[in-house]
């Protein structure tokens, strides 16, 4: 008896820290993605300034709302959270950001790790350096729950050279 509620205690324990991790972290997702891999800053050839922000409609959007690069150019994208909520920008392609929004809707406190994605406190600023290897559209987005629906999301447009 004790062995067998022993044994129901462990498989208990189990399977609450596996939700724990599940909804931790989401580090080491996106080394790789359809859209390229981490840059280098000394590469960089473009800097991008975006800033992100609340409007006083109730929308949240980017400034640029589209953004534009060359296939193989490695670009620093400066990021400021112009406003007052925590914001995301995310760059991937649009079945992906969809993939995440969902997860990010059951999990909304997952930290993020990955070289596409930087979150940030209000007035904080970031930088992401990234390299464009395919060409295609593809999105960039804010995928804290229910910022994406308020419009805080945007093509971005990879052009082979």
């Amino acid at each position: 008896m004790k062995k067998t509620a022993f044994a129901l205690a462990l498989v208990v324990a189990t399977a609450l820290s596996s939700q724990a991790f599940a909804s931790g972290s989401h580090a080491g997702g996106h080394n790789k993605v359809s859209i390229g891999e981490p840059g280098d800053s000394k590469k960089a050839t473009q800097t991008i300034r975006v800033t992100m922000k609340e409007t006083d409609d109730g929308r949240m959007i980017f400034t640029p709302a589209t953004i534009k690069v060359r296939q193989d150019q490695t670009v620093h994208f400066a990021i400021k959270n112009a406003g007052e909520l925590a914001h995301e920008f995310v760059l991937d392609d649009k079945a992906t950001i969809q993939e995440h929004k969902i997860t990010m809707e059951k999990f909304p406190d997952m930290e993020h790790d990955d070289p596409n994605a930087i979150r940030l406190e209000p007035g904080k600023s970031g930088d992401i350096y990234w390299t464009f290897t395919n060409d295609g559209t593809f999105e960039f987005a804010c995928l804290v729950p229910g910022h994406y629906d308020a419009g805080m999301h945007g093509p971005l447009d990879v052009v082979k050279k």
